[in-house]
């Protein structure tokens, strides 16, 4: 079974060990073929707490961690400037 992986910006690292990430997905409407925006919000696992605000970050599915956490880091793309995290 090929576990389900994601790439996405991390929108708020407040929590200890726990990120929440922003995926967007694009597809067609159906009818209007329109390209349409749908942003989903996962509550992501992240141990060492490594990441920080605006980091693209590469997320995989894992057993369920708690009420809402079935997804872990599995490795950051791009970090955010020090300067950036300076201003939090």
């Amino acid at each position: 079974m090929a576990l389900k992986e994601r790439i996405g910006t991390v929108v708020s690292d407040k929590m200890d060990k726990t990120v929440v990430v922003a995926v967007i997905n694009r597809y067609p409407h159906p009818t209007y073929k329109k390209i349409v925006s749908r942003t989903t919000r996962y509550k992501v696992h992240d141990p060492e707490n490594t990441c920080v605000l605006g980091d693209r970050v590469k997320i995989r599915e894992t057993r369920p961690l708690s009420a809402h956490k079935r997804w872990a880091i599995h490795e950051i793309l791009n970090k955010t400037s020090q300067a950036e995290e300076v201003k939090k």
